[in-house]
């Protein structure tokens, strides 16, 4: 829920839907099921040298070959295939992205009906210089909506919605935490506190040692709910909150960090700015005016041709003169591709599956991540319902609110959609996309839709909506049975076990992308789908180039 998060510039997350059924292909395995050791280095596969003559694909051509294979079109594939043919054309003249449901978009799914818009996965997407770059190419400047940055975020403590510090100016001001509390914050991020225990710590260790149990408590704690809909005692800080955590390790504390950080960037001037993105005030997150499926809508029909649906990636194979053989079955049978490279940006699990006959090792720490059920729940209700100290001018305002485990409320959170952006809902009612579930509580996937809707209702009516207030109007309930990977700890050991693997197998040219590798925010999978695409055009010309 990043329309909640940005407060404490922590990402927001992609709900992640189960869009590939488990596959499993039989076959030799191609290289031992150990390794000789963890290798460090970048996520690209590093390259042997091999030739191989190009050839057109053709429809149906079993000889076909391509340059590149994106399997999988969420957004992390599409932006892979957009980066490789806007910014890398001269070497990949031939792509194909394969996807195995019916639709692209993937986990983002926005449903326009009756007069309301919805969303029933990632709801927004924080305007990073990446993500407006990908907008501007595209075509979609002027689709674009920001929120605006002025719009309290709320924590619901004791009873009470209570606001969060937008900046720096509202911390001494704001009710919710105790004085005592930010001091012990303030005095912790100057690095008086106890010093790291060497070892990888997690969100709860950390924040607890840095900054105190209050600021946990009360901010990191629900925006951990609000970020990964996960167990803050058992995420990992380094993998899910890198940036901050190795703030501590540059400065010896999480200030002394921040200002390192702050000297190098002088240092080392960043290269001038597009001058046709837009210019973003404060801390807002954006979307479209007809929400978020126009962007996959527009990478799709920019790429035309070269997205097939429906096709269902059966088994990868290595050929011995360099590149894979991919057999799918489509829809009127079956087909066998050839491609150079190859990247899998299916969720963790899909791609253990299909990985399992070149790498048991890499199948089975693939296999390991966890993605927890959640479900997106959007109710309406009239204006009239919301309790008048909610209220702000006569008017529902905000970007919307969290809820820490221990405060007795279900809901993980829920976003004020018909405030946060235009258009989304009647004059006279309001639309909230609730989120419930997640690592801890992972039976919402057993109940009934409108036990789901009780619940979230039930909770509401304890701090948003007035108690006699009318039963609310049902639009969707979406349930993700697998949701959003957990980064938890020893997170990036499994992922470096997995691609050490592929390196030690041979396997050069296959890549790994998507949200587990990268990051759940919306904007961290474009962000990553470019470095990708980068890391995929480098081995095309260190192997494939005469």
């Amino acid at each position: 829920m990043e329309v909640m998060c940005r407060a404490a510039s922590f990402p927001n997350y992609p709900l992640k839907k189960v869009h590939f059924p488990s596959q499993r292909s039989s076959g030799a395995n191609a290289c031992r099921q150990s390794r000789r050791g963890t290798r460090k280095g970048p996520l690209r596969v590093v390259a042997k040298e091999a030739t191989m003559a190009p050839s057109p694909p053709k429809e149906g051509n079993e000889n076909a070959m391509y340059d590149c294979v994106v399997v999988g079109g969420g957004i992390s594939g599409l932006t892979t295939a957009h980066a490789l043919t806007s910014k890398h054309s001269s070497l990949v003249k031939q792509l194909l992205v394969t996807e195995a449901t019916d639709r692209v978009g993937g986990n983002i799914i926005t449903v326009e009906k009756d007069g309301y818009l919805w969303e029933e996965g990632p709801n927004s997407f924080q305007p990073s210089d990446s993500m407006l770059t990908l907008l501007v190419d595209i075509g979609l400047k002027d689709e674009l909506v920001l929120g605006d940055p002025n719009s309290p975020r709320f924590v619901l403590w004791k009873g009470e919605l209570r606001p969060v510090p937008s900046g720096p100016t509202d911390i001494l001001f704001f009710d919710l935490m105790s004085f005592g509390g930010k001091l012990r914050a303030a005095f912790g991020a100057v690095g008086l506190r106890p010093p790291p225990p060497g070892r990888e710590e997690s969100v709860e260790e950390f924040v607890r040692r840095n900054l105190g149990d209050e600021v946990f408590e009360r901010l990191i704690e629900p925006f951990c709910s609000g970020v990964y809909a996960g167990d803050p005692a058992k995420l990992s800080m380094k993998a899910a909150f890198g940036k901050v955590c190795r703030l501590e390790e540059k400065g010896g504390s999480i200030i002394g960090g921040a200002i390192k950080t702050i000297q190098e960037s002088k240092n080392s001037p960043r290269p001038p700015r597009d001058p046709r993105l837009p210019k973003p005030k404060g801390q807002t997150v954006g979307s479209f005016k007809k929400g978020l499926t126009t962007i996959p809508n527009a990478i799709a029909n920019r790429l035309g041709d070269k997205i097939k649906l429906g096709w269902k990636l059966l088994a990868i194979k290595k050929n011995s003169s360099g590149g894979y053989a991919l057999t799918y079955e489509i829809p009127d049978g079956s087909i066998s591709i050839q491609t150079k490279t190859v990247v899998l940006t299916v969720p963790s699990y899909v791609a253990s599956n299909i990985l399992r006959p070149l790498s048991v090792t890499a199948a089975d720490a693939l296999s390991q991540f966890y993605y927890p059920p959640v479900a997106a729940v959007s109710i309406s209700y009239p204006k009239s319902a919301i309790r008048n100290k909610c209220l702000i001018n006569g008017e529902l305002k905000g970007f919307g609110q969290l809820h820490p485990r221990s405060q007795g409320i279900e809901t993980l959170g829920t976003i004020y959609s018909s405030s946060l952006f235009p258009g989304r809902a009647p004059p006279d009612r309001v639309l909230l996309l609730n989120f419930i579930g997640g690592a801890t509580n992972p039976d919402i996937a057993e109940r009934s839709q409108s036990a789901i809707v009780s619940a979230v209702d039930r909770d509401l009516r304890k701090m948003l909506i007035r108690e006699d207030a009318a039963a609310p109007m049902t639009l969707g309930v979406r349930v993700w049975p697998q949701a959003i990977p957990q980064f938890l700890v020893g997170h990036l050991d499994l992922l470096e076990t997995a691609q050490g693997d592929l390196r030690d197998c041979g396997l050069e040219g296959l890549f790994l992308g998507g949200n587990y590798v990268v990051g759940v925010a919306l904007g961290r999978c474009v962000e990553g789908a470019y470095e990708s695409a980068e890391e995929i055009s480098q081995f095309l010309i260190k192997s494939f180039s005469k």
